[in-house]
């Protein structure tokens, strides 16, 4: 279905394939700001113009995710089959005791790691002093990559205490579970929440170490909990205990969560992944911190507790984004019911341009095995097809025997998946047909994106933003461009950030005051490492809520050609 803008008294379509569109060497739209709103410029800009030949390239440049091929046009009813693509889904790495040396972050950032993620319920700062040391010195070392730095808060978890030697329960025994510490007999063992014996009630299902043990509750009294085995299993050491459709009374940040939180700030983390959020009031709280702290850090909340469900939109709305956290999330609520809320909390953050991420069992079988089992496979196809940003492993890379592995299978299944799935755009936000009509900056913005994603689409070519606080480069990975955007910023905290955007590759990039320099200069950078070809037709956007070269606010869609 063709799309139009209208300006002045002619309209510009935006049709479904390359042959409908004859376009000059550099066609360019222009919008211009009026008061408070914006105007539509009465005139379409349509030059022929030679790129500028001057300009050196940047010093410090990025790139990520390897070679692309940027050729071949798309529509809504086309597959996309790129013979050498770049893979668009991001992938998250929990590092641990199988992968955080030196040598192995090495090597799982070449496999494909984009975001390294540290896990705050195992290890203590300075063993995540450690890791972070060594991806900064990657980053500084690596041209054509970098990878961002995700602190995983540990949360409210309730768990089982320390026993001598796992203790095997059968089904149909009776089991204790008590508040009284350092509790560990065959029949009982203690728990490390105080208020454990109050939250449950008789009839309620207690699920052991994610649900691999489940027990019902029979009885209570002050300081025990008494319980009879359903399915049995070995419980070892500080098991995670759940009840099915409830959470613990419990502060979604604990002490210790705050202290990490500290050591985050300290050391310039580029998201938080905050654990078992329940509604936005820890999100605000969190936020209004860090507003304190003046740190730049973005916050994912973990969608794993009952309670979270039924406030999802204000979670979300406060957040940068947010995790599909399975684990928990199956374990508080009835498993069957999992996917749908995985595909209801991407529809979501997707609607409401926030990046999501689907964690927790991706690759669950190669923490022994080398090869994943084929449901394994098809999770991860699902979570891209359903249009996720990142992907991540959690035990695979930390403790698994093939960390490497796991993210060239991640890598694999994603890339192949992309390269046959349906092009899932979102629908477009604007159809101008009016004349005169004032838009506020995000309305134009948005607009802006839409556009430039259909015109890339639409004549096959990659487009590239030049962005200082990464919002254009954000807002055109919502609409799925079947391209890579290429994401040139003068800012090293915004190239980590859209690390975690889908199908953003960010390049650090200095800014000349010139903006045909500039834009002279990106362009030899893509053709100088292979980016681009010769001849080949860019999609370029220069729009966004804060201006870079403009003295007044006008933004572009150009086409040119390389």
């Amino acid at each position: 279905m063709a799309m139009a803008t209208k300006i002045g008294a002619a309209p510009v379509h935006f049709l479904p394939n390359r042959a409908s569109l004859a376009l000059p060497q550099h066609v360019g739209l222009d919008f211009h700001r009026r008061g408070n709103g914006f105007r539509r410029a009465r005139r379409l800009e349509v030059t022929s113009m030679k790129m500028a030949e001057r300009g050196e390239q940047a010093a410090e440049f990025g790139f990520n995710n390897g070679p692309i091929n940027l050729s071949g046009t798309l529509n809504e009813t086309q597959t996309v089959a790129a013979s050498n693509p770049r893979r668009k889904t991001k992938i998250v790495c929990t590092i641990g005791p199988a992968c955080n040396t030196r040598d192995m972050i090495w090597k799982l950032a070449e496999a494909g790691m984009n975001v390294a993620r540290l896990n705050m319920s195992h290890g203590d700062h300075e063993s995540h002093q450690k890791i972070i040391d060594l991806v900064k010195e990657y980053n500084a070392q690596s041209k054509d990559n970098v990878i961002s730095i995700m602190l995983d808060t540990k949360g409210p978890e309730v768990r089982s205490g320390d026993v001598s030697q796992p203790i095997l329960l059968k089904e149909g025994q009776d089991f204790n579970f008590t508040i009284k510490r350092g509790v560990s007999l065959e029949d009982t063992v203690s728990v490390n929440y105080d208020g454990f014996v109050s939250d449950v009630e008789v009839g309620d299902i207690l699920l052991v170490d994610g649900g691999m043990m489940s027990l019902a509750v029979l009885s209570k009294t002050v300081d025990t909990v008494k319980c009879q085995v359903i399915d049995g299993g070995e419980l070892k050491s500080r098991r995670h205990l759940n009840v099915r459709g409830k959470s613990a009374r419990l502060p979604s940040i604990t002490d210790k969560d705050w202290e990490d939180i500290k050591f985050g700030v300290e050391n310039e983390v580029d998201f938080y992944a905050v654990s078992f959020v329940k509604d936005s009031k820890v999100i605000h709280e969190l936020k209004d911190y860090l507003k304190r702290q003046n740190a730049d850090i973005h916050v994912i909340p973990k969608i794993e507790s009952a309670d979270s469900i039924p406030n999802l939109q204000s979670i979300i709305s406060a957040s940068d984004g947010a995790m599909v956290a399975r684990g928990d999330l199956g374990a508080e609520l009835p498993i069957e019911d999992v996917p749908l809320l995985q595909e209801d909390i991407i529809r979501k953050c997707r609607c409401m341009e926030k990046p999501v991420i689907v964690a927790t069992n991706m690759l669950e079988s190669m923490i022994n095995h080398p090869t994943p089992t084929r449901a394994e496979v098809s999770d991860i196809a699902i979570a891209v097809r359903e249009g996720a940003d990142a992907i991540m492993l959690s035990g695979e890379t930390a403790h698994g025997k093939y960390p490497v592995k796991a993210v060239k299978v991640m890598h694999t299944v994603a890339l192949k998946t992309e390269s046959t799935s349906m092009v899932h755009q979102l629908p477009a936000t604007f159809a101008l047909v009016m004349d005169g009509m004032e838009f506020s900056q995000s309305q134009m913005s948005a607009m802006f994106a839409s556009h430039a994603t259909t015109m890339a689409n639409t004549l096959g070519t990659a487009l590239i933003v030049f962005t200082q606080t990464g919002s254009m480069a954000m807002l055109l990975s919502h609409y799925r461009p079947c391209s890579t955007i290429f994401a040139f910023t003068n800012q090293e905290k915004i190239k980590k950030r859209l690390t975690l955007y889908h199908g953003v590759m960010p390049i650090y990039m200095q800014f000349s005051a010139d903006a045909e320099e500039t834009f002279s200069r990106a362009l030899n950078v893509l053709l100088s490492h292979g980016q681009l070809k010769d001849g080949e037709d860019v999609t370029l956007v220069q729009s966004g809520v804060h201006s870079i070269w403009r003295r007044k606010s006008t933004h572009h869609i150009q086409v040119r050609k390389v």
